[in-house]
């Protein structure tokens, strides 16, 4: 069973979701979530992808006002954005709140002293993740950004590498944190912010979007 995700209205009610830069007369909490794209690639990959929303300027503006949001008046110093989806929100975060951005990165991009982690990723694939030696100090407060939690591989490693360095992982902002075992512990562990309102968690749990019904790919199926 799932639930409609927000139908625009007003004079913009004609609009597809499929428009991808249409922006509904009442932009409900999460309105632009129905401008993702189902994924056309089979598994081990991203269900969805939430890039889209990024083309359209309302929509994501009010993305990034919505992670922020819980953050405004907490006190952090620097915000990093994971390799690489995150770099996208990570430094619109960071622009928005007049903080620095540091890029923490897949092994083998950096060409100055790391410090490392090893990590596996939604695919299920160890990788190692570096971030330089000379940013995070004992006591920096960071905000951690990435665009999408799924197993929690890759953000638990991110967590790792800056409570080693005796930074303060000060809260954590991505699009949804999935309900998997790794999500699950990163939200009950810190203060996060992602963008799905109460009303369409059903749809992420089952990882079907109504949306995706105006998508052509998948009308004859779920018709």
């Amino acid at each position: 069973h799932h639930l409609s995700c927000p139908t625009p209205t007003g004079e913009n009610s004609n609009l597809s979701r499929m428009d991808l830069f249409g922006v509904p007369e009442k932009r409900e909490r999460g309105w632009y979530l129905s401008l993702m794209a189902p994924s056309i690639r089979d598994p081990p990959y991203a269900w969805l992808d939430p890039s889209r929303l990024y083309c359209n300027l309302q929509a994501f503006q009010d993305c990034i006002e919505d992670l922020v949001r819980p953050f405004q008046r907490d006190d952090i110093d620097l915000v990093a954005g994971i390799d690489a989806m995150g770099f996208i929100l990570g430094a619109a975060i960071a622009n928005h709140l007049k903080k620095g951005f540091l890029a923490i990165r897949k092994a083998g991009h950096l060409c100055v002293e790391t410090h490392s982690e090893e990590y596996q990723d939604y695919t299920g694939r160890r990788k190692l993740m570096e971030v330089r030696t000379d940013a995070i100090k004992p006591g920096l407060r960071l905000l951690l950004v990435d665009q999408w939690i799924e197993t929690g591989g890759t953000m638990q490693a991110a967590i790792k590498l800056v409570e080693r360095e005796g930074g303060v992982v000060a809260g954590i902002a991505t699009i949804c944190i999935e309900n998997s075992e790794g999500g699950k512990w990163i939200a009950e562990s810190y203060k996060c912010s992602h963008c799905v309102p109460e009303s369409l968690t059903p749809q992420f749990d089952n990882r079907f979007l109504e949306s995706f019904r105006t998508f052509p790919s998948h009308q004859t199926n779920c018709f």
